[in-house]
C-alpha cells in the first residue's frame, strides 16, 4: 500500500439502505425546477415565468405595478405602482400556495431614490411584523418605465 493511503474495503449496501445513486436521484428529482405563470401575466407572451420552485425555495421574477392581464402600469406614480407591485407579488405567491409570510428575501429597485422613505412605508404596511431580508438600489430604465420593481425569494409550501 502506498504511503499516506488507507486501505479501502468494498461494501455492499444493506437491504433498505439507499445507495449514493439513489440519493443522487432523489436530489435530482427534488430539485427539478417547476416554472409557473399565474393569471396575472398569462396570455401576455412574456419571455419568462413569474416564478420557479426549486426544492424548498420559490423564486419570483421581478414584479412591477402592472395591471393584472395587461402590459401597462397602474396610474398614480410610485405609490400606486408600489402597492400594485406588492399586490402582484401576493397573487404570484398565492398561485404557488405561499403567502407574504413565506418571503425570505426581497430585492428592491427604485427609479428615483428620493422616493425611498415613502416606499419603505408602503413596504412596511404590506409585510407588517414579518421582516424579510432585503437589498435595494436605484435603477434607471425599469420595464415599462416603472418607478419600482421588487423580486422575492420565498420558502415554498410543503407538498
Amino acid at each position: 500500500m502506498a504511503a499516506g493511503f488507507a486501505s479501502v474495503t468494498a461494501c455492499t449496501p444493506q437491504a433498505g439502505v439507499a445507495t449514493a445513486a439513489d440519493a443522487a436521484a432523489a436530489v435530482q428529482e427534488q430539485a427539478a425546477p417547476e416554472f409557473a405563470t399565474s393569471e396575472l401575466t398569462a396570455g401576455l407572451g412574456l419571455p419568462f415565468s413569474e416564478s420557479v420552485r426549486v426544492g424548498d425555495l420559490l423564486l419570483l421574477s421581478g414584479m412591477i405595478g402592472m395591471r393584472p392581464g395587461a402590459l401597462e402600469l397602474v396610474p398614480g406614480g410610485m405609490e400606486a405602482e408600489a402597492r400594485q407591485t406588492l399586490a402582484n407579488i401576493d397573487a404570484v405567491l398565492g398561485a404557488a400556495g405561499a403567502s407574504r409570510t413565506d418571503v425570505l428575501k426581497c430585492t428592491v429597485m427604485l427609479d428615483d431614490m428620493s422616493q425611498w422613505p415613502r416606499f419603505n412605508q408602503i413596504y412596511a404596511e404590506f409585510f407588517g411584523s414579518h421582516r424579510p431580508v432585503r437589498s435595494a438600489f436605484g435603477a434607471d430604465g425599469l420595464a415599462l418605465g416603472a418607478a419600482v420593481e421588487v423580486e422575492c425569494i420565498a420558502a415554498a409550501p410543503a407538498r
